[in-house]
């Protein structure tokens, strides 16, 4: 994973979604639209570091914080702005979709 996309679990997960714009990926390792998305997620990271920091979450191992925001279907992208809910999606997305959600939010 690149160094600038960020790993949250149910423990640091509120302290780095509650300032600023994050979009976070949902997402399992036996998932495979999951696995497609990650790459993408992570070309998107450098190309809005400094508008918005970008984070996975394992909903496996960090089920408490999947149960939280009511990820039923991997992956669910979500785009927080200090700390709230400001965009959804679900499926696998283009880096362009996924620009444009962050774009809209910062």
């Amino acid at each position: 994973m690149k160094d600038s996309v960020i790993e949250l679990n149910d423990e640091n997960f509120k302290e780095n979604i509650g300032s600023g714009v994050t979009l976070v990926d949902f997402w399992a390792p036996w998932c495979g639209p999951c696995m497609m998305q990650g790459p993408i997620v992570e070309e998107l990271a450098g190309k809005v570091e400094g508008k918005a920091r970008v984070a996975k979450v394992n909903v496996d191992e960090s089920m408490q914080t999947a149960i939280q925001y009511r990820i039923q279907s991997i992956p669910t992208l979500m785009i927080f702005k200090d700390g709230e809910i400001a965009n959804q999606l679900i499926g696998l997305h283009t880096e362009e979709q996924l620009l444009s959600a962050v774009n809209e939010v910062s």
